[in-house]
């Protein structure tokens, strides 16, 4: 059961978000499988930005993927150079 969830929401022009889709599905089974917690994830395209919401067990299990090799060296890592301006980086808990 889902009782956290992580959005990211990234600046990225039109031109390039084939792109970050492309390491969105890239790492969307690692995130699943590797993510110790992980429920699934979705991405959402708006004419302003592109938001990923992430699924977690728990706020923990959150901060541990935020903190994980996966997500600062792969896809930090390729996403970075695609954002117009810092991404925006919300926790939730579930009540």
């Amino acid at each position: 059961m889902t009782k956290a969830y992580l959005q990211i929401t990234m600046f990225i022009k039109d031109a390039n978000r084939a792109e970050a889709a492309g390491v969105y599905t890239k790492y969307k089974e690692p995130f699943l499988k590797t993510i110790e917690g992980a429920t699934p994830k979705e991405l959402l395209v708006r004419d302003e930005d592109v938001q990923v919401f992430h699924g977690f067990n728990s706020v923990k299990s959150e901060n541990a993927y935020l903190n994980s090799e996966l997500f600062k060296n792969d896809v930090v890592r390729e996403l970075s150079p695609l954002f117009e301006k810092a991404p925006e980086i919300k926790i939730y808990a579930v009540a």
